[in-house]
């Protein structure tokens, strides 16, 4: 529950400290006092949007901490360990913003977004506005109070996932649909092209080896009439071959070594020459051997190197790049197959996610046919209460795969029967602004005490209400508070008497500001502050007396 409110620098607050307890707690003071502004700071707190405005006139920025105690609220407790923030007895939100309108969230003193200070917040106060009757008409927020009756959250939230994932199957299939005819012209002519391409099939490198192997086989003769020249001028020649030249040279100078032996490391080179010439000999022998004047592989190997440059010329290419490209063009070619393929087995699974989604949406149906029929009795039995004696109030639901959306299957309307003998009939049609403010009242009660939020606020929630039913609102109000915490702002003093405690708001008027205080009231504080809701300003001994016969009661 919330116990502690600090509210600096928001609009016509300069430096607030709220204390709260258990229980209900009302919340009053003059019109225009700013009875709502505690409230609206909590929102603030609990990650509403900001805007610079709200910083109070003249400072630098706006603060506002609220601490909770969270020793039972296990749902909170969960949410902050998984999120790895520091778990106490007392859960402490803060909210800054200045004056330029930048913005800041915290959580236990560790900064956070405000997604999270949102996500945190509804697990700790639930907020019930004063215009929240006008919402009363509207067909998706009667739905979200059915659910939140029924308190079937994960139940809808299996509803909203099946859909995703068949409304996610239904886009690919179109998707894919809208693709077919395109991919198929596409398909064809890949088949064409890879076809060639395996057909011709040139292996990485090859060309490059064909380039050579023609360059080698196009100039044979003369490739081995130089291997023959040189054989002969190296070693085969009668006169003067190099061999024979260089074996006479050693010769020679190997007879001057004992003259010189300086001779000796140059014949020895000269003779390591000669084992050179004669590997180079044998060498030379065998490529000679080698070289073979083949017409039909040279044939060969010329039309193979005029497909090869074809084919690169029709792809706009090097001849080199034909193997990648045929890889590029299976792979294309086989992503078309996959995607027909898929096309295939993607009705099977749009049925099994259709049906999926049905028997969810089924079980949310039935939850919310028993929520509703239990709802329109509580309410019609409130309603009573709020001296509206002969109202009937209904759930419809209309259950239909037309209506089918994230939500399941249903349209709702809030049907409703004032007067005797009047059908019932949509809510917006019948109803009067008074009996709607009633009805909504009606209806956030009981709908709040299904909530597991240990925090209930009601801002001015019983607009629209006087005399006797006001008091009626009063117990509903105090008996909801013996459950959860209640703080309700409000101007009626038979309900603020129900309150186990009141906290009173003033606008204090200076030569250059204005300020809102609060402050708790009892005693004869309290009866005073419920003489002037009664009686206004002047308060006569009547009002007085009023005032203590409805506390008394």
């Amino acid at each position: 529950m919330l116990t502690q409110l600090h509210v600096r620098q928001f609009a016509i607050v300069k430096d607030l400290n709220i204390e709260l307890k258990a229980g209900m707690t009302a919340i009053t003071g003059e019109t225009g006092a700013g009875k709502s502004i505690a409230l609206d700071a909590l929102g603030l707190c609990l990650g509403a949007r900001a805007e610079a405005a709200m910083v109070r006139p003249g400072a630098d920025k706006a603060e506002i901490t609220a601490v909770f105690d969270i020793h039972a609220n296990t749902t909170a407790i969960r949410w902050l360990t998984e999120h790895e923030l520091d778990v106490d007895e007392d859960c402490i939100l803060r909210r800054t913003l200045t004056a330029e309108g930048r913005s800041k969230g915290y959580i236990n003193g560790a900064p956070v977004p405000m997604n999270l200070l949102k996500a945190l917040g509804q697990l700790l106060v639930n907020i019930h506005g004063q215009h929240e009757h006008q919402l009363l008409t509207h067909n998706d927020h009667q739905l979200k109070l059915v659910d939140g009756y029924a308190q079937h959250h994960e139940l809808l939230q299996d509803t909203r996932d099946k859909w995703q994932q068949w409304q996610l199957l239904r886009r690919e299939q179109k998707q894919l649909n809208e693709q077919r005819e395109q991919l198929q012209s596409r398909r064809q002519l890949l088949n064409y092209q890879v076809g060639e391409l395996q057909e011709f099939a040139l292996q990485p490198d090859e060309f490059t080896q064909i380039e050579s192997d023609h360059r080698r086989l196009a100039h044979a003769s003369t490739l081995r009439d130089e291997a023959a020249f040189s054989l002969s001028s190296l070693y085969d020649g009668e006169h003067n071959n190099a061999f024979s030249l260089l074996q006479t040279v050693i010769e020679r100078l190997a007879q001057q070594q004992s003259v010189d032996s300086q001779l000796e490391p140059i014949v020895n080179l000269l003779s390591e020459a000669g084992v050179q010439v004669e590997e180079a000999v044998r060498e030379l022998r065998h490529y000679q051997d080698a070289i073979d004047i083949d017409p039909e592989e040279l044939a060969e190997l010329e039309r193979r190197m005029t497909t090869a440059m074809q084919l690169a010329k029709k792809h706009q290419i090097a001849p080199q790049q034909l193997p990648e490209l045929q890889a590029s063009l299976e792979q294309e070619l086989q992503q078309i197959s996959d995607s027909n393929a898929r096309a295939e087995s993607l009705d099977k699974e749009l049925e099994q996610a259709a049906h999926a989604f049905q028997n969810t949406a089924e079980k949310l149906t039935r939850s919310r046919q028993k929520a509703a029929t239990d709802l329109g009795k509580r309410i019609s039995q409130s309603m009573h209460g709020l001296n509206m004696k002969a109202a009937q109030f209904k759930v419809e639901l209309n259950t239909d795969n037309k209506h089918a959306s994230a939500l399941g299957m249903e349209q709702i309307n809030f049907l409703v029967s004032t007067n005797p003998g009047q059908p019932l009939q949509p809510l917006n049609k019948v109803a009067s602004g008074g009996e709607l403010s009633r009805i909504s009242l009606a209806i956030q009660v009981i709908t709040a005490n299904q909530s597991s939020t240990p925090t209930l606020m009601f801002d001015e929630v019983d607009v629209g209400v006087s005399g006797p039913t006001a008091a009626t609102v009063g117990n509903l109000l105090r008996t909801l508070g013996q459950s959860t915490q209640v703080i309700c702002v409000t101007h009626l003093p038979q309900v603020a008497a129900k309150a186990n405690q009141q906290m009173c708001v003033q606008k204090i008027h200076s030569k250059d500001s204005t300020e809102t205080t609060m402050l708790a009231v009892q005693g004869d504080e309290r009866v005073i502050e419920l003489a002037r809701l009664l009686g206004g300003d002047q308060i006569s001994e009547k009002a007085m007396a009023n005032a203590q016969e409805l506390l008394a009661s």
